[in-house]
């Protein structure tokens, strides 16, 4: 069993930045076993408006039916961590300086939703706070950037990110996200991947018009989604790919 660390009379606090992917349950899951103190599981949920998650929904329902009570059931809480910005109030924001003054934010948009809440969380957080991070044994580069008071039970207890993949698909706690991605995110990431993009297009369309819908918006300063493409553009792919399938399926 792991020594808590103590300082003074008071043990520290023990945090996880839990996102309920693979190497963040799996280090959950590795204080649980090895006896590490851990006093909360800290998730920040990014909102595309104020009832639509940034999750993609079966990975929202994942998170909030199984992960979530799992983790419950054995005393570990989590603490739910909301911006009051969401994806459509940063992208509707009027910029009030620069080039683009008097336009809206619009495409892309990366981490405005969810760094503040996280950042006002750690600013109160105790000095003396511990943080778990989900770094995996084989990702020394990763390794090497963290901070003091950051911690992997990942690399302590050398577990390299297909043996975490095994500890959570034996306790039932594999995301289905990885069904068809190697990673998480929201579903309107200008970063997501093909795959990633593919997936909710075939099995979220209800997702994919309100991004339809942005990408007519005008008054944007640019109209790429993201880095590289628009959004016509990605729809335009699928759809091709849709018919192409189509052709061959009738012949």
């Amino acid at each position: 069993m792991a020594l808590p660390i103590f300082i003074g009379e008071k043990m520290a606090k023990h945090i996880l930045s839990c996102s309920f992917g693979k190497d963040s349950i799996a280090t959950a899951l590795l204080a649980l076993q090895h006896g590490e103190p851990l006093d909360e599981l800290v998730y920040c949920e990014v909102m595309f408006n104020e009832e639509i998650s940034g999750e993609l929904p079966e990975h929202n329902r994942f998170i909030h039916e199984t992960a979530i009570p799992y983790f419950e059931q054995r005393g570990i809480p989590t603490r739910v961590l909301r911006s009051e910005k969401t994806y459509l109030s940063c992208f509707y924001h009027v910029v009030t300086r620069g080039k683009t003054k008097g336009m809206l934010s619009g495409f892309p948009l990366s981490g405005r939703c969810k760094l503040p809440p996280i950042k006002a969380y750690q600013k109160a957080l105790p000095p003396d706070t511990v943080q778990y991070i989900g770094i995996a044994a084989d990702e020394p580069k990763r390794l090497a950037r963290l901070k003091p008071g950051q911690i992997s039970l990942l690399d302590k207890y050398h577990v390299a990110e297909p043996e975490a993949r095994s500890m959570c698909a034996a306790e039932e706690l594999l995301s289905p996200l990885y069904d068809f991605t190697k990673r998480g995110g929201c579903w309107f990431c200008p970063n997501a991947s093909i795959s990633e993009l593919r997936h909710l297009y075939r099995y979220h369309p209800e997702l994919w018009q309100l991004l339809l819908e942005l990408q007519d918006v005008p008054n944007k300063p640019t109209e790429r989604f993201s880095w590289r493409r628009t959004f016509r553009e990605i729809d335009e792919r699928f759809r091709q790919e849709g018919e192409q399938l189509s052709f061959y399926e009738e012949r």
